[in-house]
Parts: structure tokens; sequence; C-alpha cells
């Protein structure tokens, strides 16, 4: 099979997903009052990622008769004491955040740890120990919030801003002869204050005495472009292609990737409102990797594509199959409908559905061609001026409909127990409970030709549509979804507050959504 050439990351994706997925298991949760290392008392868990677990820690060590002095190092200092017997400073308590991570490849974090790097927009540990398995990276806590905890979008200033930064990052980094092997949501900080975005707690590919090869310093982009791409606003049509064309290797070097976001930079407009529209991902409370993956698009002035696909646990890649169900799919209408500003509903319809099936066929013959098993399930809703909504689904990924405060289901699911419950069989609360959930009688990828369901959809003024994966709604009930989706105006708390449910009622898969109002 040819691919297009805007496959060829897809080669780094999957290896990316293999090496992730070949780590060792989560270790055990610390309890709060767990002492780490030397100097740490744990207060309690505040986040999972992908590879990390991230504690909230003190220096309260009841346990030991002296105490650490933090701006000199003495450890003898009795633990009454108000002062340092070295320094004389004052002995307050300090904060910390620690990453606990378990990778293969932690080992190339202590050398990046002892080379002292500094710049301006990354965070670096002040004490690094491995303990109970695992690495231990600590950096003091401010009042950060993680970027994880953040829905989409940011500001058009932010993001850009953010791009700029992390550009300059890379290309220090390269010079100091330093390689990162991803980039994520996990790897960044928000401050309380001001908003401002700090990378911290990166994966190390290799460290080595000389700078980088100009060759090898595009690596990252694909990644970096790949994460900006899921802030950026909808309506940012030409920074969303210039990200997407970073997240397909477009860009050499992170000078020429920061040289084309300088550019955008010089056009953007401030006073954007972008409390209408949010989305999330979130790796949940039980699994290791996120194999979800979403996305949104301005097509042109009267089109706009959103999508939410689950790549399915247990096969190979899911991660990469979800990934090229949402690109697939947004490039394919992107082709055929860029230039339709005033199409027919039947057209319309057509054209996703036959979209649809052909990011289906190419997730089918990738995975055929390199022998591998993957498959995914997919929502989506292609919007025609916000007056028409056409709703596409294949197994149990669902679109929801908020309108006067009350909640629908559009799509239906292509499982077992939805079969069931279409038969009179069982309840809809008992499907949720029952023993063969996740069994899926449809899916993306797994054979040619997939049946599509396509609904079309009237719209109404403040219509919320809502696509989700079964880590939201297979953890909260319909009545809680009804309650928090009409407990914010602004759809990115709305968002968050989704996220919290879903983690309150188990967390125990991927969780994803997108939610937009109709104006």
């Amino acid at each position: 099979m040819d691919l297009p050439d805007a496959l060829y990351p897809l080669e780094r994706l999957l290896s990316s997903f293999r090496e992730k997925s070949m780590g060792s298991s989560r270790p055990p949760r610390l309890p709060p009052g767990a002492p780490l290392s030397e100097h740490y008392t744990i207060e309690g868990l505040v986040r999972y990622s992908e590879g990390r677990m991230f504690y909230l820690a003190n220096d309260k060590r009841p346990d030991r008769p002296y105490r650490f002095c933090w701006e000199c190092g003495s450890d003898e200092t009795p633990r009454q004491a108000t002062h340092c017997i070295s320094c004389n400073i004052a002995m307050t308590h300090r904060e910390f955040l620690i990453s606990l991570r378990w990778d293969k490849d932690a080992h190339n974090f202590v050398d990046f740890f002892e080379k002292e790097f500094e710049h301006g927009s990354m965070i670096v540990p002040i004490d690094l120990f491995q303990e109970r398995g695992a690495m231990c990276s600590v950096i003091d806590w401010n009042q950060e919030d993680f970027l994880l905890n953040q829905s989409s979008p940011l500001s058009t200033e932010m993001l850009l801003d953010l791009a700029q930064r992390l550009c300059g990052m890379l290309g220090y980094l390269h010079q100091k002869g330093i390689s990162l092997a991803n980039i994520q949501a996990g790897n960044f900080l928000v401050r309380p204050d001001n908003n401002y975005i700090h990378f911290f707690d990166p994966d190390i590919k290799s460290i080595q005495d000389e700078p980088v090869a100009l060759e090898n310093r595009g690596h990252e982009l694909p990644f970096l472009g790949k994460l900006l791409k899921q802030y950026c606003p909808i309506s940012e049509s030409s920074i969303e292609l210039l990200l997407r064309n970073a997240e397909e290797g477009a860009f050499k070097t992170p000078y020429e990737f920061g040289r084309a976001i300088e550019l955008e930079l010089l056009k953007v407009r401030s006073g954007s409102n972008y409390n209408s529209i949010a989305a999330v991902s979130d790796v949940g409370l039980v699994r290791n990797l996120n194999e979800d993956n979403w996305g949104w698009r301005k097509i042109n002035d009267t089109l706009n594509i959103y999508v939410v696909a689950d790549g399915m646990g247990g096969h190979d890649a899911g991660e990469v199959a979800s990934h090229m169900a949402v690109n697939g799919l947004c490039d394919e209408l992107d082709l055929k409908l860029k230039d339709s500003l005033k199409p027919e509903v039947a057209l319309l319809q057509q054209v996703l559905h036959d979209s649809f099936r052909f990011a289906n066929n190419r997730i089918k013959s990738y995975s055929e061609d390199i022998g591998s098993d993957m498959g995914t399930t997919m929502v989506c809703a292609l919007v025609s001026e916000n007056h028409t909504a056409f709703i596409a689904n294949v197994g149990d990924s669902r679109a929801y409909l908020i309108r006067n405060h009350q909640l629908h289901q559009i799509s239906k699911d292509h499982s077992l127990v939805g079969r069931m419950v279409d038969e009179g069989h069982i309840t809809v609360e008992e499907a949720r409970v029952h023993p063969n959930s996740n069994i899926l009688l449809r899916t993306v990828g797994t054979e040619m030709d997939v049946e599509v369901d396509v609904f079309t959809l009237a719209l109404e003024p403040k219509d919320i549509i809502l696509l989700c994966s079964d880590g939201l709604w297979g953890e909260v009930s319909d009545t809680n979804l009804e309650f928090i989706l009409n407990s914010h105006p602004d759809l990115r708390v709305v968002a968050q507050k989704l996220l919290q449910a879903s983690h309150i009622g188990g967390g125990k898969d991927n969780c994803t959504h997108i939610l937009f109002q109709v104006s």
C-alpha cells in the first residue's frame, strides 16, 4: 500500500507507543504521610499522567531529629530550631511537587539532571533519586496547576507564545546535546498568577557532549505540533494548518518552526471568546497509556468538524489507530469540502459517510501492511453554518445533544449491550454494569468498508453538542451528565467538571470529550 506523505510520522508514533507499552506497570500508590527519601513526606497524589504519578510533598519529617537546610545543605539543625545553625536562614517548611516515573529510559534523566541546565521556559529539578523501583524528580511547588487540568483551547496569544518559547528551548537543548523522546501535556505546569506555562520533567531520548546534528533537530517537532494543535482554537485555521504541518514533519529545525510561528504572531487578534468550545483528554486513574485522540478543524467559513476516537484497549497500537482515524477523517473532509461554501444536505451526508469509511479503510490497510491488529471507535459532528449537525459514529463513543437543559443521546452504540437495550432485554442502567459491556459489534479499522451511522440534526441557538469516549459516559450517569452540563456557562469549566466526575466514578478508562455551543 502506498501511504500519503503525511503518514510517515506514524512510524515514529507507533515506535513511541510500543516503547511506552513495554514499560513496567504503575507502582503502588503512596499514602499521605509516607516518608520518601531523606527529606520528604507525602501529602497526597495529585495527578496521573502517562508513565507518571505526581505527588505533593513537604519537608516535615517528624521521624528525624534534624532538619535539612535547602539554602546551605546542612542537615545538623535540631528539629525544634527556627534558624539553620550553619547559615542562620529561617527554617520554614517547603512544599514540593514530586514526579514519580518508572520508564526504562529514566537513566537518561539522571545524566540530564547532573548537567544542571537552565532555561527560562523550563523548571529544573532540585533533587533526583531512585526509590521503590521508580525515579523521583523534585521541584519546588508554587501553586502551579497542570496543563493537563486546562481545557482546550488556549487563547491564541498563549498558544503562540508557548510555541515560540518551546522552539527557543529546543534550540537551547540541542546546542547542549540533548534530544527529547516526546513532548506531551504532562510536561507542562501553569503559573496561577499570570497563566505562564513552564516545561518540566522531560523525557530524554539521548544526551551527548557535542550539539545535536542539524539533520536530527526535527525529531521533537511532530510531537510538539500534535500537542499544540490540540490547544488551538478552531477559528484559527491558518495556525491549525501550521501546527498540522509541524505534526507531519514539515519543519526540520526548531528555528525554522519558530520563524513560522513568528509570522503568525504578527497577525494575532486579541479579545476572542473561547468559552463556547472546550475539549479534554485524560489517561484516567487506572490505565498507563491514553489511547484516545480527538480533533477539531475549520474546513471553510461555513463548515467545522469535531471528532473523538477511542483506540481499543487490548489491540496493538490503539493510540495509533485513533490518531489515524481523527486525522484521516479531517483530512478527507478538508479535501472534499474546502471549496464547498453552500453544499446541499444530501452531499454533506454522503461526503461525511464516505470520508468516515475512507479513514476506516486506511487504518485497515495500514495495519495489514505492518502486521498489526489495531482498531478504534469514532464519533464526529460536521456542523454547517451552526444550523445543521451531521453526526456519524462507529463503536460506542457517543454524541449527545443538550437542548433546553435536557440531555438526549443522538448516536447509537454498536455494542452487544447496546443491542440488548434496543431489543428490550436489559435497561440502560443494567447495561452499564453488564459483564459484556466491553464487547463491540462494529469498530473502525478492523474490517474494510465498515457500516457507518449518519444522523442529521437541525440545531437551535444555545444547543450544546457533547462528543465523548466511554471513559466519560461509562463512569458518569446521564442524570449527572445533564446536571454538570447545565452547571456553568463556560464550557471549559464544564469540561473539567466532567473529567472530575469520571475520576469520581472510578476513572477506569481514558476519558475524552469535546463540547461546543451553537451561537
